[in-house]
């Protein structure tokens, strides 16, 4: 193109393919820090905030802050950061401003700090926990990396680019696409924006990047794995691993920045009644971090899954990370308040639908003794076929993976949801599943799969790479004829434990009628028990997660009772009004506990 170009070409409005500089630096998997344990300095707060319709920030480079023109007379701008409005960090800006409810575009974000360094030659990161989805990162006119994916965390040295006084420059794209990870068709709210924490991390020059201690599943319960990375490849040496609680002092010698032992220790085991953890403490050098682990087996067998070795019924429902007034930004009070509601249901686990949900999830669950299902939104109908959508969705799962696999709380991960079984799915999926085995040999791999509706039959090729098949099945809603649902239970003989993922119909609170009226709470109850009479009679089904626990926003769905909403919910989306449905799946759980 450059050399095409005339005397009167100007980048900003010629350029079609500007944004391919901006992909050059990818903030991935590869970079990520784990920051349990380590001082950080919050960056959370008000920002001035500009919605950038047409990407002008990145096309007409503002963040150089170009003044003047080349002749050096003052340019007349288009942008001007301390005059624009400010929006809160985090926060889903759809709920910020009322303009931006439907708001799917650019937005651009920015702020200054100063930072005075506290050690000589000490490291700086920025941390993202999660904005939604690309994002760009410009720091004093220096573009530094971009980050695709909504959900997973990102770091981003800083060291070199740092001054005292700095100016942050953050371009966020909400858009959805077709060959996104979600693409463009999905059945939740596309929240935009800056909407968990971003922080700093302070570090030595070498620094332990990360770690991953779990009990070894070999079914005895008394060896400990631990795998250590350092910042640098050149890292050689000792680390030292503490657990004062048990008694264990143990060297760990580095090669090459990578350390691994495996040693006998009887940790008392982890399990929802009793969520033991333990002070975990590893030094290097200088370096000293520390974390919170729980230590417990989950295995299968046949048709049936195992916890610390005992037999156990996941006893569960669904939850998407939508919030009436907060959008997907979350609070560990919301969390704790969304556990209590499972508690009060006599369940033991959440699926955590359908993309990564908050980090603080899973160390609240650690803490309060509640089994997780964790995903990828590998949602529908991916661009199977595209090898960039695949390293995007592998590079989500690898980012999950790495931040969430020291949490005992979390037992599966899911490579994705009610995918047409096509070779080339079939392909990416199996894929993925092998990375999160590579990354994580201690937990199980399952998937969200479509049933055969002509055969009436529990079968999808991606089982053969999955630890549990997981089904939706909706038979009494979208399927009226809930007779199937026998029929596909008994004309199935599955080798694996089966968990119905997905099940449910909508009802409007407060909307009765017939149980033959659809919207209603009575319909929504006398299905549910017609599922659950079901489902106690299959003895192969190792675990249920109806859909879902709250009502939550969804665009799609606009009859007359929905509005807006998708209202399957055992709860109201105001998180505090149950339908006569809790309460069966609560009788439910409470039969399985009693036996």
């Amino acid at each position: 193109m450059k050399k095409e170009q005339s005397g009167n070409y100007q980048a900003d409005i010629h350029n079609a393919l500007y944004e391919e500089e901006y992909l050059t630096l990818r903030l991935d998997s590869t970079g990520l820090i784990n920051s349990t344990g380590r001082k950080t300095e919050s960056l959370n707060g008000k920002w001035n905030f500009g919605v950038d319709l047409y990407d002008t920030c990145r096309r007409a480079q503002w963040f150089k802050e170009t003044t003047h023109t080349a002749q050096g007379d003052p340019g007349p701008l288009d942008w001007d950061w301390e005059a624009w409005d400010r929006i809160t960090v985090p926060a889903s800006w759809n709920l910020e401003r009322k303009e931006l409810h439907y708001f799917e575009g650019f937005g651009v974000y920015t702020r200054t700090f100063r930072y005075i360094p506290q050690e000589t030659g000490e490291r700086l990161f920025l941390r993202f926990e999660g904005a939604a989805y690309r994002t760009s990162v410009f720091l004093n006119r220096t573009f530094i990396g971009t980050h695709d994916g909504a959900s997973t965390p990102f770091n981003v040295e800083i060291t070199d680019t740092v001054k005292t006084e700095n100016r942050l420059v953050l371009v966020v794209d909400a858009r959805r696409s077709p060959v996104r990870v979600p693409m463009e068709n999905t059945d939740w709210f596309n929240y935009g924006g800056i909407y968990r924490d971003i922080y700093l991390i302070r570090t030595s020059k070498v620094f332990i990047k990360d770690w991953f201690i779990r009990l070894v599943p070999d079914g005895s319960f008394s060896n400990i794995a631990a795998d250590i990375e350092l910042s640098e490849a050149c890292g050689n040496g000792k680390a030292l691993l503490e657990i004062p609680e048990l008694n264990i002092t143990q060297e760990i010698t580095i090669s090459q920045g990578k350390g691994s032992l495996v040693f006998p220790a009887k940790p008392a085991l982890w399990s929802p009644e009793s969520p033991n953890l333990y002070d975990i403490f590893i030094s290097y050098g200088t370096d000293q971090v520390q974390d919170r682990i729980g230590f417990r087996e989950i295995t299968t067998k046949g048709q049936a899954i195992f916890l610390n070795g005992k037999k156990i019924f996941l006893k569960g429902v669904s939850v998407h990370e939508d919030h009436l007034e907060l959008g997907k930004t979350t609070t560990p009070q919301i969390i704790r308040d969304t556990i209590r509601d499972i508690k009060e249901m006599k369940g033991n686990y959440f699926r955590l639908a359908h993309y990564p949900h908050d980090s603080r999830f899973a160390r609240i669950a650690d803490e309060e003794g509640i089994l997780l299902w964790e995903e990828v939104p590998v949602y529908w109908a991916i661009a199977f076929e595209n090898p960039n959508t695949y390293k995007d969705a592998e590079n989500q799962l690898a980012e999950l993976i790495l931040r969430d696999r020291n949490r005992a709380s979390v037992i599966i991960w899911s490579v994705g949801n009610e995918n047409s079984d096509t070779d080339s799915r079939l392909a990416f999926m199996s894929n993925l599943a092998k990375k999160a085995k590579a990354l994580d040999d201690s937990r199980l791999v399952s998937a969200a799969c479509l049933i055969n509706h002509e055969k009436l039959l529990i079968e999808d090729r991606l089982a053969a790479f999955l630890d549990i098949f997981g089904i939706n099945e909706y038979y009494g809603w979208y399927d009226p004829d809930f007779s199937k649902l026998p029929k596909l239970l008994h004309n199935s003989n599955p080798q694996k434990p089966i968990v119905i993922c997905e099940f449910g119909g909508d009802a409007r609170k407060g909307q009765r009628g017939t149980e033959a009226d659809l919207f209603t709470e009575d319909h929504q109850k006398r299905l549910y028990e017609k599922q659950v009479e079901t489902i106690k009679a299959c003895p192969y089904i190792a675990g249920t997660s109806p859909w879902i626990l709250y009502d939550f926003r969804c665009p799609r769905r606009l009859n007359r009772y929905q509005e807006g909403f998708n209202r399957k919910g055992l709860i109201d989306a105001d998180r505090k009004t149950k339908k006569p449905a809790f309460y069966v799946m609560r009788e439910f759980y409470l039969s399985l506990t009693s036996e």
